[in-house]
């Protein structure tokens, strides 16, 4: 299945993807699709509502995030050698995990803004899995088995924020609207592969990541079970794990960073596109 949400912010709507590619209002079947749903007994529930008793939605509206209830948000950074590289930075010997903040967490076409003093605010297209079992001390064997499904992620980051200015990396990536996730949540079921999907990344119509999650240094099954040996995921975690090369951080002679008017697109296969513009820091924006 391929489910997401639709609506205004805190208003939205549950709904699926037919295999016609046809968007199918669920909110007849489930008031919303929270953490809950991605339990294996609830999705298996909806996998046995038939979509074409559904409604169709003509024109969606806004599309949120695929879920509500995000639980933690953690990323890997480095997980992928060639972006070790242009970061000039060694290629890790364990996964090196942080953590995005939940208010960072927006739609996939809502707009990015540049936090007040941001000046190298960067891209990163990555593959994010979605927890639908409780996993702790699980083995690698088993890992896939808490998955529920999985998505685009765009790791927004401000490299000075991260990299000089002190402590960890979590204040270059945890400003607001840092994290758009969607458009859908595609269950593992359509995914026999995570391993072998293509990504992509273009700034202004020019193409800047064009990868493969074949080269990651750390796998999906591994990431789950490593990282919970160090906490215990929930339904409704997210794993965001890892970029390919070419983000604007290592391009060469000079780096490139995002500015206000600039647009994103960035996709993985068979888990949709994403499409963001970036605007600069309004207090407006914020408005509820």
């Amino acid at each position: 299945m391929k489910l997401l949400r639709h609506g205004a912010r805190g208003a939205e709507r549950p709904a699926l993807i037919d295999d016609h590619g046809q968007v199918r209002d669920l909110s007849g079947v489930i008031p919303d699709i929270t953490a809950d749903t991605l339990r294996p007994e609830n999705l298996r529930r909806l996998q046995e509502v038939d979509p074409s008793t559904l409604p169709v939605l003509a024109e969606p509206a806004r599309i949120g995030t695929p879920w509500k209830g995000l639980g933690k948000f953690i990323c890997v950074g480095l997980n992928y050698a060639d972006h070790a590289a242009e970061s000039n930075l060694p290629v890790p010997k364990e996964p090196v995990l942080f953590l995005k903040a939940n208010t960072a967490l927006t739609g996939p076409s809502d707009p990015v803004v540049l936090p007040q003093g941001s000046v190298k605010t960067d891209w990163e297209v990555e593959l994010g899995v979605v927890i639908g079992r409780r996993a702790r001390y699980v083995s690698e064997e088993d890992a896939l088995e808490c998955v529920a499904g999985y998505c685009v992620v765009n790791d927004v980051s401000e490299r000075e924020y991260q990299l000089e200015r002190g402590g960890t990396w979590d204040k270059g990536k945890g400003c607001d609207t840092f994290g758009p996730v969607g458009p859908w949540l595609v269950t593992r079921d359509e995914v026999p592969d995570p391993q072998n999907l293509s990504m992509w990344l273009d700034v202004n119509g020019r193409r800047w990541q064009d990868g493969s999650t074949r080269t990651m240094v750390f796998g999906v099954k591994e990431l789950v079970s490593y990282i919970s040996r160090f906490m215990t995921l929930e339904p409704g975690d997210l794993i965001s794990t890892g970029t390919p090369p070419g983000v604007g951080m290592g391009a060469k002679p000079n780096p490139v960073f995002l500015k206000a008017g600039d647009v994103m697109r960035l996709g993985i296969q068979g888990l949709g596109e994403q499409r963001q513009a970036v605007h600069a820091w309004s207090a407006a924006l914020f408005e509820d």
